[in-house]
């Protein structure tokens, strides 16, 4: 007796070809990068455009990364007439639809929470975590969820973190490679010293306003000048100082309005004299020298 004999399997249909990484053009705001990662990725775009404003906030990289990957990833094919995104594009079979893993959204919202959760600590605390500090937090975020994407087939439950891991990977390259003026972390800082050595050496803070008032320094037995540098980000800077004191200011402003003892004049290194009636007030020699490096935003300096 000869065995049944059995069906021949299904010929097999075609395989979806998997999307290439491009800027897209049809969802952008500015260069299509944010799009073109949720096409990639199966995540939705305004989470990548959430996180990149994240990114700059918690360490100042987010512009920078963004641009990085605006001259890298080529721009995508224009979509069909009537189709979104890359259908109706010749040669791409869609996926059929399946269930995605809920790991990638999760991460992302963990790292928001991370994010905002490390800005309050440097907001409301003397503890300075830095970009380096926050980006390699980050990553151990985006690995924990890789690591948990290993218990779970569905679709795009891996290719996301790792396009989300490359991006804080060149965050963190850059910030270890390049000078960032005003790493000093986020949010609002205000310092008023009272004696000349309670005055810092440098002041410095990644995004957000600061005031630094000097105006209660006491002066009377100043031996040397006060020297202090302020590096400041992204964000507006005011700078207060004795109303009888000599002061050389030296500034390097990237984009932004400046106002020096309500001038828009700021000549790098002109003493200004005071305006007291002190025994050091005009005598050609500075009592303050302020070297001011300010990225993006407006810088005051006045007479308290």
């Amino acid at each position: 007796m000869e065995p049944p004999s059995w069906p021949p399997p299904p010929p097999e249909g075609p395989q979806p070809v998997r999307p290439q990484l491009r800027r897209s053009r049809t969802d952008k705001i500015l260069g299509g990068v944010n799009g073109g990662l949720a096409e990639y990725t199966g995540i939705d775009a305004l989470l990548w455009r959430v996180g990149f404003v994240a990114l700059t906030l918690a360490a100042g990289t987010g512009v920078i990364v963004y641009l990085l990957l605006w001259v890298l990833m080529p721009a995508g094919p224009p979509a069909a007439a009537g189709a979104p995104g890359t259908a109706g594009v010749p040669g791409t079979v869609q996926a059929p639809a399946g269930p995605r893993s809920p790991v990638p959204r999760i991460t992302v919202a963990a790292l928001l929470i991370v994010a905002g959760l490390m800005a309050m600590i440097a907001n409301f605390s003397d503890w300075d975590i830095g970009p380096r500090g926050v980006l390699g937090t980050l990553l151990a975020v985006v690995g924990l969820g890789l690591v948990a994407t290993a218990f779970s087939n569905r679709r795009s439950a891996r290719g996301g973190l790792v396009a989300l891991g490359v991006v804080l990977s060149l965050a963190l390259l850059t910030v270890s490679t390049v000078d960032v003026p005003g790493s000093g972390g986020v949010g609002e800082r205000s310092y008023r010293p009272t004696t000349a050595a309670e005055v810092r050496p440098l002041y410095e803070i990644g995004a957000g306003e600061m005031t630094v008032d000097l105006s209660d320094v006491d002066l009377s037995d100043l031996d040397e000048p006060i020297r202090t540098t302020i590096e400041h980000g992204v964000g507006d800077l005011n700078v207060i100082v004795p109303r009888s004191a000599d002061v050389s200011v030296r500034l390097d402003q990237g984009i932004g309005d400046a106002r020096v003892f309500g001038s828009d004049d700021a000549d790098d290194g002109r003493l200004v004299p005071g305006t007291g009636s002190a025994a050091w007030t005009d005598d050609d020699q500075a009592e303050f020298v302020l070297t001011i490096d300010l990225g993006v935003g407006d810088v005051e300096v006045s007479r308290g």
